[in-house]
């Protein structure tokens, strides 16, 4: 399959996830349109984490939350299934990963709520529209995360530190990233750090904590912007007994088009 031009819409993507012919990473397909990170907890713990959310919006800017349940995102994605309809999943108990399914059959309960958190990926394609470049996306490869020693205002058992994605531009380049990705502050928004990873904690960028290492060249720098990975590693820390979340870089892709979402 060719991964853009015959996934150019979100529910193109989707159904390919539904059919079992996408199970990788979602960067650069469907450009135009939203995609969004996923979490799902058992209703017990959803007031918490959608507090949490919002005193983390940075990272965690909410799109969508289901009913008790429901499969179905309410705005996002009508027809959508969420057991279905992403390429990768992670199944966590007691905070460690048990498996990465591709649809969740066998794992889904009654008692579960999804939310679905705003991606930088979204913002991606008035990047590219810009002229500014994605490395991760010339290179096939999906987005370099890391973990940073930069703090989440904690909600119940809720705690733990920002999950990075890192892009990397020239410093001619980084103020136009700038400008662009504040735009959508619901996708993310504006860049949190650039250049010397050490002063947010990240030591090894060839060894990012999620996704693929890409190049970096040497007239350019690395732009950190906050992720929608961080609640994985906030559920690693609250150790839950029970939980699931898209793989990383595996996303939902919407219906909504990331124009609806741009502050202009």
């Amino acid at each position: 399959m060719s991964r853009n031009i015959e996934l150019k819409t979100g529910k193109d993507v989707r159904d390919a996830c539904r059919r079992g012919d996408l199970t990788s990473h979602t960067a650069g397909l469907a450009p135009g349109y939203v995609q969004a990170n996923l979490v799902i907890l058992p209703k017990e713990y959803a007031a918490d984490f959608e507090q949490f959310c919002h005193q983390n919006s940075k990272a965690c800017p909410l799109l969508d939350i289901s009913e008790p349940g429901n499969p179905s995102p309410p705005t996002l994605a009508t027809d959508a299934d969420l057991r279905y309809d992403l390429p990768c999943y992670r199944i966590w108990k007691d905070g460690v990963v048990v498996d990465e399914p591709t649809n969740l059959e066998k794992y889904w309960r009654d008692d579960l709520v999804s939310f679905l958190i705003g991606c930088s990926f979204t913002f991606e394609n008035a990047l590219k529209r810009e002229g500014v470049p994605l490395r991760h996306v010339e290179e096939n490869k999906n987005v370099a995360m890391y973990r940073t020693n930069i703090e989440c205002h904690p909600v119940g058992p809720f705690d733990g530190h920002m999950v990075v994605s890192m892009r990397p531009l020239t410093l001619a380049e980084v103020s136009k990233a700038t400008e662009i990705t504040s735009r959508f502050p619901e996708m993310h928004g504006g860049p949190v750090h650039h250049g010397e990873p050490e002063r947010i904690g990240i030591t090894d960028l060839d060894n990012p904590d999620y996704g693929e290492a890409i190049t970096i060249k040497e007239n350019e720098i690395p732009v950190f912007w906050a992720c929608g990975v961080t609640p994985q590693a906030v559920v690693a820390e609250a150790k839950l007994p029970f939980a699931i979340t898209h793989a990383p870089g595996c996303m939902f892709v919407s219906d909504h088009l990331d124009a609806d979402y741009e502050m202009v």
